[in-house]
């Protein structure tokens, strides 16, 4: 008899680990299958409570859909202080102490193990496979696209994304409609301008794979493109940022010039060797040389794109902008997207709308 017992025991067991008992099979059922940027079919938890995120964008797209508290790990350049991604400045207390689990897109395998969270956030510039990656951890991988402009499809496909992985939609609803009256305000007023009557732009100090002077521009700069501005790099046949001849800008010889602080310092040195080449520009004799606070470090920081449009805007379009006070309208922005307004502690680290005179820089 005792055999007996311990034979049908041994069965009930047997059939809990195949079938699935208490809390194993509780676990199984809680779950749901989302549609990644990939075309993949994730299933993930019903409730996710702790990601990761793999490549640029994954996090700052987080942030702004407000899941920043899911994060248990980060990649290396996040624990490292700063205010060119604000979306990290606001919440560095949050991310500066947690485990690093990658660099630039290449995750830790290991660190990802061992932190075991229930999804990896991956953009679409990670360099690795989703599936690969999701093999090697056990863990479910999520795509998003990302953006490294502004207002693209992009940028509305990740926040519809994650808004559905973290049970966010309210919020990720809300956000989209915000933008796209950003996007309709901008059109709105600018849409009537004819071509001839909008000044020619240059913007100079632009960053990409690290900083660069006058020289450093870009075709498609993201805030002109969000108003319809003459940016004369467009002319170029160019794509992206690049580095130009300073004689072309010369040529040019733009009505309106904008500076990147990031390259200020170049521009700086550049000017105290041969001021009279930037002293011949009609724009920096007439005063018309302006601010543009630097929006892109790893990839496009939107919120501040979107703030530096305003000011451009507010700059080159007077009259259809005279109701917009473009650093008011900026810490709307920064509290939409970011949850808190840092206006006031970047124009204490220097970077601020204002005029700029090159040489006292």
């Amino acid at each position: 008899m005792k055999k007996m017992i311990a034979l049908v025991l041994s069965v009930i067991v047997c059939t809990c680990l195949f079938v699935g008992c208490g809390a194993a099979g509780t676990n199984a059922q809680n779950t749901r299958t989302i549609t990644d940027s990939a075309g993949r079919q994730v299933e993930v938890p019903e409730k996710v409570e702790s990601i990761v995120c793999v490549g640029v964008g994954a996090l700052r797209y987080t942030c702004y859909v407000g899941a920043q508290d899911l994060v248990v790990g980060v990649e290396d350049y996040e624990v490292k202080p700063g205010m060119t991604r604000l979306y990290n400045y606001v919440n560095f207390d949050k991310f500066k102490d947690l485990p690093v689990i990658g660099t630039n897109g290449q995750p830790y395998t290991e660190e990802i193990i061992n932190l075991a969270p229930d999804v990896i956030v991956m953009s679409k510039s990670a360099s690795v496979e989703a599936d690969d990656l999701q093999s090697k951890t056990g863990t479910p991988v999520v795509v998003v696209p990302g953006s490294d402009t502004t207002l693209d499809q992009n940028a509305y496909d990740t926040i519809r994304i994650l808004g559905e992985l973290y049970g966010m939609q309210t919020r990720a609803t809300e956000l989209t409609n915000y933008l796209k009256g950003i996007q309709k305000d901008l059109d709105d007023r600018t849409k009537d301008i004819p071509d001839s009557s909008k000044p020619s732009v240059y913007v100079g100090g632009v960053s990409f794979k690290g900083h660069h002077g006058f020289e450093g521009t870009e075709a498609g700069y993201g805030p002109f493109q969000l108003i319809g501005a003459k940016n004369l790099a467009d002319t170029t046949g160019q794509n992206g940022a690049f580095n130009i001849d300073l004689e072309q800008v010369l040529s040019w010889d733009p009505d309106i010039i904008f500076l990147d602080f990031n390259g200020m310092s170049l521009i700086k040195e550049d000017y105290a060797k041969n001021p009279a080449y930037y002293n011949s520009l009609t724009a920096v004799q007439e005063g018309k040389v302006y601010s543009q606070i630097s929006f892109r470090s790893s990839a496009s920081n939107l919120e501040t794109a979107l703030a530096d449009a305003y000011y451009a805007a507010c700059v080159m379009y007077p009259e259809q902008f005279k109701d917009v006070d473009p650093v008011e309208k900026a810490g709307e922005i920064f509290e939409k997207l970011l949850g808190a307004n840092p206006y006031e502690d970047l124009k204490e680290a220097g970077y601020e709308f204002r005029p700029i005179k090159i040489g006292e820089e």
